[in-house]
């Protein structure tokens, strides 16, 4: 791990390509010398038209990555594509969600990511889809076939203009990860219906930066109880990480008293980002406060010459490390441990027990955490254990317990997930145990 703890970076939104370079691997395609493909590349190729090349592989091709390019449509003729398993094409022209991509009968999970789509058809939606992306768009409304793709586990729709969900949201029994962030839901029943908060896999649930909190954010963003720190008063270092919201680098800080203090700033890149907008996530910091289990913040900068906004934090030695590392695309929702892992009943006790012990904390704060997940959880190997990554973290509803109550109860429920894994490399019978049983008691599915 770096010497600054940095925000675990989100599952890749683009596999791996079929070569190095997509333009060679276009190169490739339009020479007829990749017959039999199963990937293809093809990210920042100066697209407007996919290759026709591309429906000569029907028979085998399975992976599609056209992000970055000028696209706006798609050929009747992708409907061919029926081994097509997963299709990336974020960042490009795209107004409406192409409906051929309905046709695609072994479509798996779909990435549209920062396009300009106001305009979800029916018939655009795959019921085999299991992770759907469609964050940073234009998107008011959804249509009602959404709860018809029952494998559902991954639904990201950050950064929209929706102001309420399809009926029948109980249909999708095997939603883990949901991220409704940065849209227009007014109230707090329009975002988080009876049906939606009664899912029985839910345990990833980000809500910030919709119009229902908003009061909450900014009250929090003005409290002036926040250490600050005026830009002057740092010497910047070298970049130690870049996640979703920003990046981190190392930094000297000049205290009031003259003492300098090695610190990471973490400046935000103010964008939409998979769980949300920096904003709130920094209101989330500012509203958490201090607990010897979070990885909080210690000042807010002020000052920088282009108005940036940022905070410092805790410069963690570099024998810190994520407890594990974060889903892939195969794992899609649970996170990827290192192979050999074993740990000692004393350890795996010590995490579950700092962990718990921290999000209990932020519930009396008022605050869901949105993504507990091991790789957001970090270890020195000597028992320190610190929750990180406030990303997808959201202020309750103000005066509605019941719904207070159940994103509380979401929140237990990753927390679950974390016992489960924990103690499934616990080396130690009776403790691993304990832990399962925890789990299922925090309403982990089996």
């Amino acid at each position: 791990m770096s010497k600054a703890p940095s925000p675990a970076a989100p599952p890749a939104e683009s596999p791996p390509g079929a070569a190095s370079a997509p333009h060679a691997t276009l190169a490739a395609l339009r020479a007829g010398h990749l017959t039999g493909a199963t990937q293809l590349d093809l990210r920042g190729c100066g697209l407007r038209q996919l290759p026709p090349e591309v429906l000569g592989l029907a028979d085998t091709l399975q992976v599609l990555d056209v992000s970055g390019n000028q696209l706006s449509s798609l050929p009747d003729g992708m409907g061919r594509l029926q081994r097509l398993h997963t299709f990336f094409a974020s960042s490009n022209q795209f107004t409406r969600l192409p409906p051929v991509l309905g046709r695609c009968a072994a479509l798996d999970t779909l990435g549209f990511k920062a396009n300009h789509i106001d305009n979800v058809p029916a018939e655009a939606l795959a019921p085999s889809l299991r992770w759907l992306i469609l964050t940073d768009n234009r998107i008011g409304s959804l249509p009602d076939s959404l709860v018809q793709c029952t494998r559902l586990q991954k639904l990201m729709l950050a950064g929209n203009r929706l102001t309420q969900l399809p009926d029948g949201l109980q249909t999708l029994q095997r939603l883990e990860l949901l991220r409704l962030s940065a849209n227009r839901f007014a109230r707090a029943d329009d975002a988080l219906p009876e049906a939606l908060l009664a899912l029985p896999r839910l345990a990833w649930l980000a809500l910030a930066g919709n119009p229902f909190n908003h009061a909450q954010e900014q009250a929090a963003l003005q409290a002036p109880t926040v250490a600050t720190a005026p830009w002057r008063a740092l010497t910047l270092g070298e970049l130690l990480g870049e996640g979703a919201s920003g990046h981190i680098h190392a930094a000297t800080w000049q205290c009031a008293d003259g003492t300098p203090s090695p610190v990471a700033w973490k400046r935000f890149k103010g964008v939409v980002t998979s769980d949300g907008l920096p904003e709130s996530e920094l209101a989330a910091m500012l509203a958490a406060g201090a607990h010897p289990h979070l990885l909080g913040m210690l000042a807010r900068v002020h000052g920088h010459p282009d108005g940036g906004s940022g905070l410092l934090l805790p410069r963690l030695p570099a024998h810190w490390r994520p407890l594990a590392g974060p889903p892939d695309m195969a794992s899609c929702s649970r996170d990827i441990y290192p192979a050999d892992l074993r740990l000692s009943a004393t350890t795996a006790r010590g995490i579950a027990s700092a962990v718990s012990a921290a999000l209990a904390h932020l519930h009396q704060r008022g605050l869901v955490h949105g993504d507990l997940y091991a790789h957001n959880t970090l270890v020195d190997g000597a028992g320190g254990v610190l929750l990180s990554d406030f990303g997808a973290a959201s202020m309750v509803p103000a005066d509605d317990p019941l719904r207070t109550e159940a994103l509380c109860r979401i929140d237990r429920r990753a927390l679950g997930v974390l016992h489960a894994e924990l103690g499934l490399h616990c080396d130690d019978p009776a403790t691993a145990a304990a832990l399962r049983a925890e789990a299922a008691a925090l309403g982990c599915p089996a």
